[in-house]
């Protein structure tokens, strides 16, 4: 993360991790076959390996649903990133339909290598940032844990105690069902495209298809994405009957797809047909060579819902979201056909460019697809 201030960073030498340099991922998250391997090992019981546990409370019929996430910074302005580590770890309750959490612990991570001067000015903004966030999602930060480590991590554990119905468990879609989601694609890629401007050989690259401006304005559209809480979609999953739910994040859309389908009671498949995506990151990542983005595959950072909804309720839903002030906007992007429990994506899916604030009106929300017939009841 770049410093605030005077170029204090460049002078003593700090740069920002660079995962790819120790053979990491970009995202440096565990693999996802991995981490499933991993998790397997606690068994099915109490939730683990949904976006938050679930557990049963001793006290009447009362449940407590809890997440954590952190991560590496990916922009260079510590309050923004400060309030996009919160928006993500609050993500994983509202993918449940929890719209309330009743408390927030920040984890941070100091790096070793900052200046004096460096942690007094950044490390400030990115706890500012935190608790701004939070307190917009009608919450606070209690308490948490600092320490020192070779790289700066952000991120926290969000708590809250539940009635019965007052959160949904992922696991009820049924064919037919409508795929939506509430925010476009590309976070990963308009932030890595913002690097490449400082980077004169990759930018060779970038720019036979990008201008800089588009660059500049597909990053500052990612950070405010990436910043908005997912907490209106969360407040209508319920109103709408929605299956099941989960955000969309490290593992990109389809990886998260996958997962959410492995966890249906019914034999579905989700078949991706559309890809919303932040303005001119399709053509920055057909540039980059990779392509993941157009595959479904691309890591997202606090991305948007991926839901399950009635045939009948998901362009209601898409309307009610978009009249919401400050609220993402949703898209129909496919459809839960019968199948084994899995998700894929179309050959040729449609991309659908949503435009950066200010420079032309979102587009509209597209029809869903047509749903296959259902197989007949055996006899």
């Amino acid at each position: 993360m770049a410093a605030v201030g005077d170029g204090a960073a460049a002078r003593s030498g700090f740069r920002p991790f660079d995962p790819t340099a120790l053979g990491l991922s970009p995202g440096c998250k565990v693999p996802q076959e991995a981490l499933l391997r991993l998790l397997r090992t606690f068994g099915p019981e109490r939730g683990i390996g949904l976006d938050s546990c679930v557990i049963p409370l001793r006290h009447g019929s009362l449940s407590l649903v809890q997440t954590t996430d952190f991560f590496y910074p990916l922009v260079d302005d510590p309050y923004m990133m400060g309030r996009i580590a919160c928006a993500n770890v609050l993500s994983d309750l509202y993918a449940m339909g929890v719209t309330e959490c009743d408390t927030i612990l920040m984890l941070l991570s100091v790096s070793t290598r900052m200046s004096e001067e460096e942690r007094d000015k950044v490390v400030p903004l990115l706890v500012k940032g935190f608790r701004d966030a939070a307190e917009d999602g009608g919450t606070s930060v209690t308490g948490g844990q600092t320490v020192l480590n070779p790289w700066l991590i952000i991120g926290g554990v969000a708590t809250t105690v539940c009635r019965p119905g007052e959160f949904i468990m992922p696991d009820s879609a049924v064919p037919g069902d409508v795929l939506v989601l509430t925010k476009p694609l590309g976070t990963h890629m308009a932030v890595t495209a913002h690097q490449w401007l400082d980077n004169p050989e990759r930018w060779e690259k970038l720019k036979l298809v990008v201008t800089r401006e588009e660059v500049e304005a597909a990053y500052q559209e990612a950070v405010l994405n990436m910043a908005t809480l997912n907490r209106t979609a969360a407040g209508l999953l319920r109103a709408f009957g929605a299956h099941a739910a989960t955000d969309v994040t490290g593992f990109g859309l389809l990886g998260h797809a996958r997962a959410l389908a492995a966890r249906q009671r019914h034999h579905v498949t989700f078949v991706i047909h559309n890809l919303p995506l932040i303005a001119r990151t399709a053509a920055m990542s057909a540039a980059c060579g990779g392509g993941r983005l157009l595959r479904g595959t691309a890591p997202e950072t606090s991305g948007g819902l991926l839901l399950c909804l009635p045939r009948d309720q998901a362009a209601r839903f898409c309307a009610e979201l978009r009249g919401r002030a400050g609220a993402p906007q949703g898209w129909i992007i496919g459809i839960a056909e019968p199948g084994a429990r899995s998700a894929r994506l179309i050959e040729r899916p449609r991309v659908i460019e949503v435009p950066v604030r200010g420079h032309g009106p979102a587009p509209d929300c597209p029809a869903p697809p047509e749903a296959p017939p259902l197989p007949e009841p055996p006899s």
